[in-house]
């Protein structure tokens, strides 16, 4: 499974990433999309918004406002560096978690 499938497994149907939805006014699978599409594109030696659109087919500027939503390139990076903290074997929960407290979550 690709890091984009496992991003959008986790992301998909979270309430924040609708809520994020909302305030941009598109769907929740496409802002999931463009989560996981962004954390993917992010590992990605090439621009990560590019990556990202590539991946989606979306408009590269909601890309870039979904990018600072989320907490901008460096919460990307973040979320790279913090890749399986408790050494689970699943990384995908720590996404999830740093995700929700960038939206206020936790």
């Amino acid at each position: 499974m690709s890091l984009f499938d496992s991003i959008l497994g986790q992301v998909t149907n979270n309430p924040t990433v609708t809520n994020m939805a909302e305030k941009f006014g598109i769907d929740p699978q496409l802002a999931a999309q463009a989560v996981a599409a962004l954390g993917a594109g992010h590992q990605d030696e090439r621009d990560t918004i590019e990556v990202a659109a590539e991946k989606t087919g979306m408009d590269a500027d909601m890309l870039g406002q979904i990018r600072d939503a989320i907490g901008g390139e460096g919460s990307l990076g973040k979320f790279a560096a913090m890749i399986d903290q408790d050494g689970d074997g699943n990384p995908l929960d720590e996404l999830t978690d740093i995700a929700s407290g960038l939206f206020g979550r936790k």
